[in-house]
């Protein structure tokens, strides 16, 4: 069974099903049969158009559902205008798909779970499992989500922005169950690159491919690996190099924005062959264009950082008090800042105040070593 290939084939056929008239929930749910009916039916010998067979079963599966609908009268036209079985249409609705799922009726959670489902093609177990929740609740999520959507029109225009954040946020996920969802989100950001041309989905790719070359250095035992302690032979040389291409091709056409911003930024740390090495200087210069473009006080955040490795920790520390110290990781931030000051008393009672305030286990450890590191060094 070619996984692959029935998830690349889910959203063309969603979006035929729904040009056809029906309406997304419902449309959604005959897809998802016609995906498991191909997963018992195709090991036994697949089809020679894997589109049309599924656009053939799906609408059939729509047609069926629809019989028993209390609309019977207006459904029950819909069965004499069933198309004759034939080639399945090219038309490609993709991008369409992308703005329904990303609509700003959503909350964030919703619409990426719908995302997963309808352009993904993954199951609601699959989803279940990657975001650590119940399948029922997930199943719940996923229904509300396509209530919501039902009367929004298949041709309306959608927010490019809103469906590279839903996209963001998957990968930032990561990997858990039996979906690696950094994965995903870069599949589904080239194909999103496939059918509109615009620099900031370039600029979302090229991020995705300079981050997710890092990965295999990024942990080492289970335990995570700052970025200047990373071996750097294990980053992935292939993804770093097709991300800075897209990424340059994208800044050539001097239309700026965050992503791409943020790409910079990225391929600056890829570029340098170690991290004492690390043109600094031109990372400030981004920040200050990311602020800008942003006014985002995490951005503001990772610029001290910036500062103090190009300025010295001192003028790191002067732009970090102007922040406010309830963002999520400021006194991780100050702690290094103050090792780097020579402050090791301050800077060692600041890592384990910020080891308490950690999301998660994994950075509540790696800020307890370095606390723990700091008072040997102090003995």
């Amino acid at each position: 069974m070619d996984e692959a290939l029935l998830r690349s084939l889910t959203p063309n056929v969603l979006g035929i099903l729904v040009r056809r008239g029906a309406d997304f929930a419902a449309a959604e749910d005959a897809v998802q049969e016609a995906l498991i009916e191909a997963v018992r039916v195709w090991p036994g010998g697949r089809p020679k158009d894997p589109k049309g067979w599924l656009v053939t079963v799906a609408w059939r599966k729509f047609l069926d559902a629809a019989r028993s609908d209390a609309a019977r009268r207006r459904r029950e036209e819909l069965v004499d205008e069933e198309p004759e079985p034939g080639p399945a249409s090219d038309s490609d609705d993709t991008l369409q798909l992308y703005f329904l799922c990303a609509h700003p009726s959503l909350t964030p959670s919703s619409a990426v779970a719908l995302t997963l489902r309808a352009v993904g093609g993954l199951t609601t177990r699959q989803i279940a499992q990657a975001y650590l929740v119940p399948e029922a609740t997930m199943a719940q999520r996923i229904s509300r989500a396509k209530r919501t959507v039902s009367g929004v029109r298949f041709d309306q225009a959608g927010d490019v922005a809103t469906v590279l954040r839903v996209l963001y946020l998957v990968f930032n996920e990561g990997y858990s169950g039996d979906v690696d969802l950094a994965a995903e989100a870069i599949r589904l950001t080239r194909r999103l690159a496939a059918s509109i041309d615009h620099p900031e989905v370039a600029g979302l790719l090229a991020l995705m491919l300079l981050h997710h070359a890092r990965r295999a250095a990024r942990t080492s035992g289970g335990d995570l690996v700052p970025l200047a302690e990373q071996d750097r032979g294990l980053w992935d040389t292939r993804l770093i190099a097709e991300g800075v291409e897209i990424l340059q091709a994208a800044l050539a056409r001097d239309k700026l924005g965050e992503f791409q911003a943020q790409a910079a930024i990225a391929a600056l740390h890829a570029d340098a062959p170690a991290a004492e090495e690390t043109d600094w200087v031109q990372i400030v210069e981004w920040y200050d264009e990311l602020t800008h473009l942003t006014g985002s006080p995490v951005v503001r955040l990772n610029r001290a950082v910036a500062v103090g490795e190009a300025d010295g920790p001192r003028a790191g520390l002067a732009a970090l008090a102007e922040l406010d110290d309830s963002l999520p990781r400021y006194t991780a931030v100050a702690a290094y800042l103050h090792e780097r000051d020579g402050d090791l008393a301050k800077a060692a009672r600041l890592y384990s105040e910020a080891a308490e305030k950690a999301s998660n286990l994994a950075e509540s450890a790696h800020l307890t070593r370095q606390a723990a590191r700091i008072n040997a060094l102090k003995k």
